[in-house]
C-alpha cells in the first residue's frame, strides 16, 4: 500500500483487517471496522519539501576534519548546480543569495497550497520581487478562506458561525482570523504571521509609493510569513497539539486528535493508518509503498503505549516487504 492509497494488500484473514477495506472506505469507517484500530495511529505524511537552503547556507568551519569540509563544500557545489539547472545561469550569485534568503520550504502536507507557495519562492528567487510580494499575500487570503469554507460546517453552534455561514469569501481578514481562532483551528503563532501578513497586504497591495523603495524588503517578509504560517499550520514533521511527543524517526497523531475537524481535513487523506511494525520502501517513480502487520489484536492503545510499542520495536518484526507475517 502507498503513502497515498494505504488500503491494498493480499491476503484473506478470518476477522476483518485494513487490507480487506476497500479502497473509497473512509477513514472513519475503516477505524470502527477494524478490531485492531485502537492499536494503530494515523502516519503524519508530507513530502512537500526542500531543504536545499539548509544545505546551502552551512558555515563551512575552519577546525572541521578535511573530508569533512571537502564533502559539506561537495554538496554545496551540488546544490548551487541544481539551483543553475532549475533558475537558470543568468545572475545566479543573486539568485542563490535569495534563494536563501527565504530559507527551507518546511515539510507540509499536500492540499491546496503547495503549488502556489513554490511559484510564490520561484519568483523571489527569480528577482520577481513583486510578483513574490503580491502572489504571498494572496496566498494568505486563499488559506483563510479555504479553512473557513472547509471548517465552517464543523461549527454550526458556536457564536462565530453566524458571522460567516453566508459568505463565499472574505476579504477583511480579520474576521477569518477571529473566527479560526475562536474555534481552535489556528495556532497561535500561525495567527500572529496572518495579521503581520495582513498589514503587509494592506500597504502593498493598495497604492503606495513607498513600495519602490522597499520592494525586495517587502517581498522577502511577506514569504517568509508565508513560510511560517505553512509551517506552522500545515506542518508534517514539527511539534504541535496534534502530534504524539517522542516517537522516533516519524511522527503521529494522537488518539483524541483523530477525529479534529481540521485533522479530518487536511491530515487524514494523506496518512496511512498503522501499528508499530510498520515499514516502508520507494517506488521508482517516487511514491512510498507502505507495508505493515494485518491484525495487531484487540483492545485499545494509548498514545504513550502506542509510542513505547514503536520505539522499542524489534527490527526484525519490521515489515519492509509484501510479504507474509513472521513466524
Amino acid at each position: 500500500m502507498t503513502a497515498d492509497d494505504p488500503i491494498s494488500a493480499p491476503g484473506a484473514f478470518t476477522r476483518s483487517t485494513i487490507y480487506d477495506m476497500p479502497r473509497d472506505a473512509t477513514f472513519e469507517q475503516v477505524r470502527a471496522t477494524i478490531p485492531d484500530g485502537g492499536r494503530r495511529r494515523l502516519l503524519s505524511w508530507g513530502m512537500d519539501f526542500d531543504m536545499r537552503a539548509m544545505t546551502l547556507g552551512m558555515k563551512i568551519e575552519e577546525h572541521w576534519e578535511p573530508q569533512v569540509k571537502d564533502m559539506w563544500g561537495a554538496n554545496q557545489e551540488s546544490v548551487r548546480q541544481s539551483l543553475i539547472a532549475q533558475f537558470g545561469e543568468q545572475n545566479i550569485d543573486q539568485k542563490a543569495e535569495n534563494f536563501l534568503a527565504i530559507g527551507a520550504k518546511p515539510m507540509s502536507v499536500l492540499a491546496y497550497h503547495n503549488r502556489f507557495f513554490e511559484q510564490v519562492r520561484r519568483s523571489f528567487v527569480m528577482m520577481d520581487y513583486y510578483p513574490a510580494l503580491v502572489g504571498a499575500c494572496a496566498l494568505g487570503e486563499r488559506i483563510l478562506n479555504h479553512l473557513i469554507l472547509d471548517m465552517r460546517d464543523f461549527f454550526k453552534s458556536t457564536p462565530e458561525y453566524k458571522q460567516v455561514y453566508r459568505k463565499d469569501s472574505f476579504d477583511k481578514w480579520e474576521v477569518p482570523i477571529d473566527t479560526l481562532e475562536a474555534w481552535g483551528i489556528l495556532l497561535p503563532e500561525a495567527a500572529v504571521e496572518f495579521r503581520a501578513l495582513k498589514a503587509l497586504r494592506h500597504r502593498s497591495i493598495h497604492f503606495n509609493v513607498g513600495t519602490y523603495s522597499t520592494l525586495r524588503e517587502d517581498a522577502l517578509a511577506a514569504v517568509v510569513h508565508m513560510r511560517t504560517i505553512i509551517e506552522q499550520q500545515f506542518g508534517s514533521f514539527a511539534v504541535r497539539p496534534w502530534f504524539i511527543s517522542g516517537t522516533k524517526g516519524h511522527v503521529f497523531i494522537k488518539k483524541e486528535w483523530e477525529t479534529h475537524p481540521f485533522i479530518l481535513t487536511y491530515f487524514v487523506p494523506s496518512c496511512p493508518f498503522v501499528g508499530p511494525l510498520f515499514g516502508m520502501a520507494p517506488e521508482q517513480n517516487g511514491a512510498w509503498n507502505i507495508f505493515d502487520k494485518a491484525d495487531y489484536g484487540d483492545g485499545d492503545w494509548t498514545d504513550e503505549e502506542f509510542t513505547r510499542e514503536y520505539n522499542e520495536r524489534d527490527p526484525e518484526q519490521v515489515f519492509t516487504g509484501p510479504v507474509q507475517e513472521p513466524e
